[in-house]
């Protein structure tokens, strides 16, 4: 059970934690580790450039909540079982950039970290990682500025410095900051695993400050069963312990009862990675770490082999459970796609008719759009083009717009990833306001569209919005328009889950 202090918070006193590892820590590994007994569990890091990008989905199909960056990507994907339990790591080397990424996750995480201890090129380009620990200064701004910036605890996790008195005095320089904990590897940024752990940093940092630290580093040398992870936090005075590999290979290492045998294990994570759409590169990853020295048998090589998670699932003899979960999933699916139909009744806010509309582009065939319908339609009423106003949301860089058409106001209540997108939404609550076609595929043709040859369109110059050209043919499309391609929602049949970096 997860103990707070009177304001519900994350607190960090007596814990055994799932560490940030990449390409290991998603959602399938997070919710295993919990059920076997862990009582934090860190994602892997996120870079905060990626992140800044993304948009917050609640995904109702999968009961989720993805951020997607433009490309599609789910970047981080939780959801409520975890919501008091997960710790968001980012990796990250600039203060505003840190809390805007921060403020996007914050109420959706129970706490967010800062990576200041991973050596590895990826994280420490940028002077993200290790790379911050020789950089006093803007460790401390980046951890002022979140911790005066969000509500959740924050938390950073370093590595030691190649003496004792250095690594203790930037651990107190952390600890004014205001952070809730600070995680320790006790090897330094240019040690591996294979170098021995330094026990003795650990406990000189846990009596040099009064915040809790979190002791990490003993997997392959010291933390082998349940107890070892006791022991370990014993031996360096830590107030919790935060374990990588040894979780990696078997979570079940969190069991106060003992560990199960690795193929149940991986049944189990399987398991989730089905019912939440797991990415099948990083399903395989993982069960690879899991097989350890049986990733060469015959059994490891045709695992090597699979390619979807339909195919995973067949290598465990698992086909029955994923057919069984897709058709739960598809249910769901048509379940929430039919209420959403239900509820888009226009409603009257302010002067503007709003409508919970998405624009989702495999809707529509290829060169037409709603705003196409919505001007040939005016054109055809005689009435003045479509306007269209549109704002960005700090926060999420999302778009909303509201088009003008014979003096109304319409608006989607939903916000979209771009501009373009926004735009339609709007068009699309106007067409289904006045009970008009809006080119959809499998609507019935209206007419209002393709009566206009499309040789023609080499005559007209390019514009980036259709309706600020009255001579700009009907079938014509911006370029860019008509090679964006949005599936946010649609996870059952194919979205990705979280990428790597």
């Amino acid at each position: 059970m997860i103990m707070a202090n009177s304001v519900g918070r994350l607190c960090f006193q007596n814990k055994t934690i799932l560490a940030p590892m990449v390409r290991v820590g998603t959602l399938p590994m997070r919710l295993l580790a919990l059920d076997c007994g862990a009582d934090v569990v860190y994602c892997e890091e996120l870079i905060d450039l990626k992140m800044a990008q993304c948009v917050r989905v609640v995904n109702d199909v999968l009961e989720t909540v993805d951020f997607i960056a433009p490309d599609e990507r789910v970047m981080f994907r939780t959801c409520s079982k975890e919501k008091e339990h997960v710790v968001f790591q980012m990796g990250t080397a600039d203060p505003e950039r840190a809390l805007t990424v921060a403020k996007l996750v914050e109420n959706d995480v129970a706490a967010v970290d800062v990576n200041m201890g991973c050596p590895k090129e990826y994280s420490t380009k940028g002077g993200m990682g290790s790379a911050l620990l020789s950089d006093p200064e803007k460790i401390e701004s980046i951890l002022n500025t979140l911790v005066n910036g969000i509500s959740k605890p924050v938390t950073c996790k370093i590595r030691i410095l190649p003496t004792l008195e250095d690594t203790v005095d930037l651990v107190k320089r952390i600890e004014k900051t205001g952070v809730a904990a600070i995680a320790v590897h006790g090897r330094m940024k240019e040690e591996r695993p294979r170098h021995p752990l330094h026990c003795d940093y650990i406990r000189a940092v846990v009596e040099s400050v009064s915040i809790p630290i979190i002791a990490n580093g003993g997997s392959l040398e010291l933390v082998k069963t349940f107890e070892d992870i006791e022991n370990f936090r014993i031996s360096t005075g830590a107030s919790s312990v935060m374990i990588a590999r040894a979780a990696m290979w078997n979570p079940s290492i969190f069991r106060q009862q003992g560990v199960l045998s690795t193929d149940k294990v991986m049944e189990e994570y399987i398991k989730y990675a089905v019912r939440y759409d797991n990415n099948p590169f990083n399903t395989k990853y993982c069960l690879c770490q899991m097989l350890r020295d049986r990733v060469e048998s015959p059994f490891g090589k045709q695992l090597h082999a699979a390619k979807t998670i339909a195919e995973i699932c067949d290598v465990y003899n698992m086909t029955d459970f994923y057919n069984k979960t897709k058709v739960e999933l598809e249910a769901r699916k048509s379940a929430q796609q039919s209420n959403s139909d239900q509820s888009e009744n226009p409603t009257l806010e302010d002067d503007v008719i709003t409508m919970p509309i998405r624009f989702e582009r495999r809707g529509y065939p290829p060169q037409i759009t709603p705003k196409m319908y919505l001007l040939e339609w005016s054109r055809k009423e005689k009435l003045d083009q479509p306007a269209y106003e549109t704002e960005q949301r700090t926060q999420d860089r999302s778009f909303q717009s509201t088009v003008i058409v014979a003096d109304k106001k319409y608006r989607s209540t939903l916000w979209e990833k771009s501009k373009k997108f926004a735009e339609q939404a709007a068009a699309i609550v106007c067409l289904r306001t006045l009970g008009l076609p809006e080119g959809r595929i499998g609507e019935e043709n209206s007419g209002l569209v393709n009566k206009r040859k499309r040789e023609d369109k080499k005559c007209v110059p390019p514009d980036d919005n259709e309706s600020a050209a009255p001579k700009r043919h009907i079938t014509e499309m911006p370029q860019e328009e008509e090679e964006e391609v949005v599936c946010r929602t649609e996870v059952v049949n194919g979205v990705c889950g979280q990428t790597t970096h």
